[in-house]
This record gives structure tokens, C-alpha cells and sequence, in this order.
């Protein structure tokens, strides 16, 4: 599958996104997409929609009723897991608190 990604690996055209290009990103960065972390991907897409602007990590969190300092995300992504869940989700690259 030939994908046009910047340097960060994030889709360059964000409508080049599907599920199935989800997955072979994730797999040729050596990532795994669980069910928890699609269930993160669907969210962040559904806000983008919303808003048109990847949410702040705690404005995220609190989706899930997490706790302020979001630390179920760190526990899965270890760090920057905006940044992880707007990549794979084809979003743009996250900006700010991340």
C-alpha cells in the first residue's frame, strides 16, 4: 500500500484514511491496534468531526471519565498518546497539550 506520509508518518491528505489504512500503518511502524486503542481512534475521530481540531489529551480523557491527568492513556501509549491515536486515526498532528 503506497501512502503519502510526512516525516512523522502522519497521512499527508487526511481523507487517505480508512480502517484497513489504519492497520497497515500501525503494522509497518511495528504497532499493534488492540480494540482499547481503535475504541481511542473511533473518539478522536468522532471529536475531530466535531470540532475540526485534535482534542487536548484531558479534554480526551475525559470522555472515558478518566482521571485529570489521563494516566489509563499513558499506560497504554507510555507517552504522547494524542499524538499516537490522531496518527493511526488519520488525523493531523496534534499541537499544544498532547
Amino acid at each position: 500500500m503506497d501512502l503519502n506520509r510526512d516525516g512523522d508518518g502522519f497521512l499527508v491528505n487526511i481523507d487517505d484514511w480508512s480502517e484497513e489504512v489504519m492497520y497497515h500503518m500501525a503494522e509497518s511502524d511495528g504497532m499493534e491496534i488492540t480494540d482499547e486503542i481503535k475504541t481511542y481512534i473511533d473518539k478522536a475521530r468522532e471529536m475531530y468531526g466535531e470540532t475540526g481540531t485534535v482534542p487536548a489529551v484531558r479534554n480526551f480523557a475525559k470522555e472515558f471519565n478518566m482521571d485529570r491527568k489521563a494516566s489509563k492513556l499513558y499506560e497504554v501509549f507510555k507517552s504522547g498518546p494524542m499524538k499516537i491515536i490522531a496518527k493511526y486515526g488519520g488525523l493531523p498532528k496534534p499541537t499544544g497539550c498532547v
